[in-house]
């Protein structure tokens, strides 16, 4: 078995990669985890709780993510729903102080190829805090 195909349902822990969102259903795969494979160009691995600040970032960006998409899908997101990121997009946001909370435990492992650890650490979500 090959490495990436190790560590499709693996988090950042190591662990087995728990799901983000069942509503709206997310991940490459739309099957609720962050999961990934050589077709994913755009590396949707980070669970992110959006904020309207993140999703105006990423409309500024050339990513509206607030707009429906119908035909593919995607319903429009709202801040406090869970999604599979983009791995760069959230370090683009990370950089410019926008960055969403991230789940650790529903984030993919394949981050760590892009995207340090400790700034993810440093947006973690806390259940005991929210």
């Amino acid at each position: 078995m090959s490495d990436q195909k190790a560590e499709i349902g693996r988090n950042v822990f190591n662990e087995p990669l728990v799901p983000c969102s069942f509503d709206p259903l997310t991940g490459y795969f739309r099957d609720g985890c962050c999961r990934t494979d050589d077709t994913d160009t755009g590396t949707h691995v980070v669970c992110a709780i959006m904020t309207r600040e993140f999703l105006e970032f990423s409309r500024s960006m050339g990513n509206d993510l607030m707009l429906p998409r119908p035909e593919y899908g995607f319903p429009g997101l709202f801040a406090g729903d869970q999604w599979c990121l983009c791995a760069l997009r959230w370090e683009q946001a990370y950089r410019a102080g926008k960055a969403p909370q991230v789940v650790l435990e529903s984030t993919n492992i394949r981050v760590l190829d892009i995207v340090d650890l400790a700034a993810l650490k440093k947006h973690a979500w806390a259940p005991d805090l929210a």
